[in-house]
Formats: structure tokens, sequence, C-alpha cells
């Protein structure tokens, strides 16, 4: 409890900046829930009551105050198959489960793995997202006539895309006037009251779905407790699970570097974990951190939980009571919101330094920017990345090993390695030798090297066996203790001579 209260941060908060943020955040949320709900053929009410109970789980439990998470589309469209072939019901039982996964990566602290998503695949991740906010709003634009869905046309279009301009501008002016009100909430505001006192026809909330409903209540998903159901819904949890973690502590690790401050992932891990379970209880429909909401929450000005959490009492309260309020609010407004979030979500610096990047990093960039967008899978995305990423090191890292040959004063041929013995530099390294014409002891000098898998120690028994069926002696020396270790663990897989040196004390890596 006492960890959960530190988190608050209550000296010096401006509490002001705080509400502020919230409520502009819940504005922003309601018709990104409602939308995606509709999308997985849900009921609207199902991403109202997800945003509610993410916000309020994940801001009081969380890893990272100021982080927003919400009835994220990204999660949610992995459980629209499931959904639409085996019903709600399962679809909530596949929350569960994933919240249940979620829960024992914080436990077993594997959330510090997001440290190995390189920088080009977190542009590309950004400029994709960015791209996938912005077009999310263009589709706004259209409407749906005899269930047809089409583009607006004359005034409605003027109207709309006026509307926006509008609001972008206000957005982008207000703070040069002052930042003691977010520009976000103020553009929200103006625009309301224009279209509500000039009487505008135009799109608003209602038009997507009624926002109004009653508090959330506990029931256990109506699923038989089988095997088989396991079967059904396994594979479904697993992916939410790591899509929702991976733009979790993305987002996480987004926030750190705007505020300069270091979050929690294990602590979110299992806070994003406890909501979903949450989620699956009370008919919400799971979710994840909500990227776009949490630059939104940021920008405001928010650093604390107390933001998250007024935006998420400000999404029950309006389910509750301010229904009606909210169901006239011009869609516009917050498109217009959601366009600016895109435009500074997207990594504009990336284009500044794209001439002084590697090839690699601008391809492993640009790829994982196009699968974020033609597949709207994160998930996907960052793992394709960081697998090109991990390729193209390991191949220039096998690059790099180097053996310095001479012949020492005992008549012995010292081969000094440099550079790391792995599986992608094996090959180079069996090169090195000369094994005909060396003398009878040869000595393998790795104070510059280090052996790091069982590759490695293969590749060692390979050149040994080789000498060995020359009547030749090889000795190894300056190994470090982990690779020592290695060799200790491969103990009747191989034989080689360790040489222990007196001299120099080489230290782990």
């Amino acid at each position: 409890m006492e960890n959960i209260l530190s988190g608050f941060q209550l000296r010096n908060v401006n509490f002001k900046n705080e509400i502020l943020a919230g409520l502009t955040v819940a504005m922003t949320m309601i018709p990104e829930s409602l939308s995606f709900a509709i999308l997985a053929g849900l009921s609207p009410l199902t991403g109202l009551y997800a945003a509610f109970l993410m916000g309020i789980v994940t801001a009081v439990f969380g890893g990272r105050p100021g982080m927003v998470s919400g009835g994220a589309g990204a999660t949610v469209v992995v459980l629209i198959a499931l959904a639409s072939s085996h019903g709600v019901q399962y679809l909530f039982g596949a929350v569960i489960l994933a919240g249940i996964i979620q829960i024992l990566v914080g436990t077993f602290k594997l959330g510090k793995f997001v440290r190995l998503i390189p920088q080009p695949v977190m542009y590309g991740f950004l400029n994709g997202l960015a791209v996938i906010i912005f077009m999310a709003q263009v589709a706004q634009f259209k409407v749906v006539k005899e269930g047809i869905s089409t583009w607006m046309e004359g005034s409605a279009l003027l109207i709309m895309a006026g509307l926006t301009a509008v609001t972008v501008i206000i957005v982008l002016v207000f703070p040069k006037i002052t930042k003691a009100v977010p520009s976000s909430l103020v553009a929200i505001i103006i625009v309301f009251a224009l279209v509500y006192f000039f009487n505008i026809d135009t799109k608003k909330v209602i038009d997507i779905a009624s926002v109004s409903g009653s508090l959330p209540s506990f029931h256990i998903p109506e699923i038989p407790l089988s095997m088989d159901t396991l079967k059904i819904i396994f594979p479904y949890s697993i992916v939410m699970a790591g899509v929702g973690l991976i733009e979790s502590l993305l987002t996480l690790n987004m926030v750190d570097e705007i505020t300069n401050t270091k979050g929690k992932s294990d602590k979110e891990a299992v806070a994003q974990g406890i909501a979903n379970i949450t989620n699956g209880f009370f008919g919400g429909m799971g979710g994840c951190a909500m990227v776009a909401q949490t630059l939104v929450n940021i920008g405001a000005g928010a650093r604390t939980r107390i933001s998250a959490i007024v935006g998420a009492l400000t999404i029950l309260f309006i389910i509750l009571f301010g229904g009606s309020v909210i169901e006239q609010i011009p869609m516009a407004a917050l498109v217009g919101v959601m366009m600016m979030v895109a435009i500074t979500t997207f990594e504009w610096a990336s284009f500044r330094i794209i001439t002084k990047m590697p090839k690699s990093d601008i391809f492993v960039g640009v790829l994982v920017a196009i699968v974020t967008v033609v597949l709207h899978n994160l998930a996907l995305a960052v793992l394709i990345g960081v697998i090109i990423s991990a390729l193209v090191f390991s191949w220039d890292s096998a690059k790099r090993i180097r053996a310095r040959k001479s012949v020492d004063e005992s008549g012995n041929k010292v081969y000094e390695i440099y550079g790391p013995l792995f599986f992608g530099s094996t090959t180079a390294f069996l090169e090195k030798f000369d094994i005909a014409n060396d003398p009878e002891n040869i000595i393998i000098d790795f104070k510059e090297s280090r052996v790091v898998d069982m590759s490695a120690i293969e590749t060692l028994n390979k050149i040994t066996e080789k000498y060995k069926a020359q009547n030749k002696h090889v000795v190894l020396k300056h190994l470090s203790p982990d690779c020592i270790q290695l060799l200790n663990n491969a103990h009747g897989f191989i034989e080689v001579n360790i040489q222990e040196d007196p001299t120099y004390k080489v230290m782990p890596k």
C-alpha cells in the first residue's frame, strides 16, 4: 500500500493541470472506445467499461504515473474473430486469461526485455502509429447511408472540415496565449459552443453510439471450464497479452523519455494484467496503454496518477449521468484534437538524422512503420523490427572477429583473437587457423575476445580435434570466468586445455 501511495507524488503537484488533463483525456477516449467496440461487434458500453476499468486500475497500481490505459484497438482487433465465431462470453474469458499471462510476465520480471527494442524500431513504431491515428480520424469523415459507409459530400463535408480546422488552429494558437488550460480541452469546448449556439448540423458522438448506461456489474463468463475452451481462447489470449504488453511498455518508455523519469515495467505489466482480469469479470472488452491519450495527458501537463484517475472517473460519470451532454460533442472537435496528437506523435527528427543513420536502421524503421500501418498489428511490427535488428547486429559482429598471429620465444604459434566468438562468427574464426603448417604447440589467446554460446564451444571442439588429428596441442588463454563456466558446463562434450594465467585478472563482462 505504501508503494501505491508513494506513486501519487502529492507534493508540488499542479492539481489544476492534472484535473484538466484528465477531463481532456476522457473526451478523446470516449469516441475511440466506442468505435473499437462497434468494430468488434460489441455493445458500445463494453468499450466504455473497458476505458473506465483499465484507466482506474492501471492508474492506481501501474508502474508509470502519467500513462493512460483504456479499451485500445490494438488488443481488441486481436479478439474480433473470437467474438464473431464463439460469442462475447468467450471474449471475456480470453481477456481474463490474457490478464493472468500479463501478471506472470510482470511477476517473473520479464518486462525488462523491452529494453532490447532498438531506437529505429521505436521510430518506426511511433511513425506508423501516428499514421494510424491520423487515418482513423480521416475515417470520421464518412457517414453510413442505408448500411453503406460513404464519404461526406457537399455542406456536410465543408462543415466537418471547417470545424476540424478551427479545432486545429485553437490547439496550435491557444498555448501562445496561455498554458493555464490545456488547449485541446479549450478547442473541444469552443467548437461545442459554436455548434450548440449556432445550431450547426454536423456529425456528433451520438451518431456513433449512445454513451449512457449503468455501473458495470460482476459476472463470471458463461463458458465451459474445460480443455476445449482453453484450446479455443488460449491462442487469442497469448497474442492479446503480447500485443498489450508491447504497446504498454513502449508507451512507458516513451513517457520516460518525455518526462526524463523512470517507470517500472514489471509493475506496469502486473497492473495491466489485473486491469484485464477486472475487465473480463465486469463486462469490459480489455485493453492496454493508449499512446495517443497518454500524449494528450502528458502534453496537458499531467505528471502523476491523478489525471488518469480523473479521466477514468469522468468516463464513469458520463456513463451514469452525463451521456446526454457528451453525445452532443461534435466529432470534428475530437477529430481535430486527435489529428494534432498524430502530428506530434510522428518522429519528425527521424527525417533530420536519416542521412546519418546506417542503411540497415533506415530499412528497419521504414519496415516497422509500414507493417504497423498496413496490418495494424503493433506487436508483429515490433517483433519483425527486433528480429531484423538482431540479425543485422549478429552479421556486423560476426565480421569483426580477427586473429593476430605470432610465434613466441618458445616457438609456440599464438593466435590473439579479437571480437566475440558466437554462432555468427564461428565460420570466420575457423578460417583464421593454418592447421597443416602450425607447429606442435598452439596458443589461442582470448584476452580481447569472449566465448559466448554453445556454437562457440562446438567450434572450439572442432578446432582442437583438427589439431589433435595432426598430433598438435592446443592451449586456451585468458578466458574470463563466465567463458570458463561455459566450458565447464560442456565437460564431457569438449576436451580443451585451459591454461591458467597468473598475471592477468580478466573481469567478467
